[in-house]
């Protein structure tokens, strides 16, 4: 594995993958942890993740993801979700979690389970849905270094129709909901975007050290 500034260094938004190279089960494996060990709020992990390989199924999204070919030409379209019960039946289910991992009582857990039910409560359902999207855009960052390390191709994208991914995907029966698309693949040989120089301001202008 590369040293993680190269990585960054050599990922891009791939706007074109090589549709007969296929990630394997072993990094795509990988590549799942590294989303399922992404920090979130207070650990309540307000996500999912569904995982297309089915090529009947990447051409028909194709449709109603503005007809981006990366959609149909990518090894596997990761569609990150998130979850639609945003009530206190997420801290449930996390404390009842911690407690059969741990082998500690619940009562061990009561000040977290409080601030937890204490924060939710504060939020009313456009809030709590505005929360739930950032903690999958923090999950998305967390698949694109892991692709990047992996030398896996991968291009982030949110112009795609939700309400038709949700239908077509059977979301609302999996208590989710669309955020984002990650296609992920390898680049083709003739992506021209490739080869364009990658463009970021200089640390100082970006940084500034008190």
């Amino acid at each position: 594995m590369k040293d993680i500034i190269n990585c960054l260094n050599t990922r891009y938004a791939v706007k074109k993958f090589d549709p007969t190279k296929k990630v394997s089960k072993e990094n795509l494996d990988k590549i799942l942890e590294s989303f399922k060990l992404t920090a979130s709020s207070f650990n309540l992990q307000p996500w999912g993740i569904v995982v297309v390989e089915n090529q009947e199924i990447k051409d028909k999204l194709f449709e109603y993801s503005y007809y981006q070919e990366q959609i149909k030409d990518c090894s596997h379209l990761l569609v990150l979700c998130r979850k639609t019960d945003l009530s206190e039946k997420l801290v449930y289910n996390l404390i009842n979690t911690l407690v059969e991992k741990s082998w500690m009582e619940r009562n061990n857990f009561e000040w977290y389970e409080n601030m937890m039910r204490w924060f939710l409560s504060r939020l009313d359902d456009g809030r709590k849905i505005s929360w739930a999207e950032k903690q999958v855009y923090i999950a998305l960052w967390n698949l694109l270094t892991a692709c990047a390390c992996l030398e896996i191709d991968s291009c982030p994208m949110e112009g795609f129709d939700k309400k038709k991914y949700d239908e077509i995907l059977n979301l609302k029966e999996k208590w989710l909901s669309s955020v984002l698309v990650l296609p992920i693949g390898y680049r083709a040989e003739d992506d021209k975007h490739a080869k364009i120089p990658k463009f970021r301001y200089n640390l100082d202008d970006l940084v500034e050290k008190i």
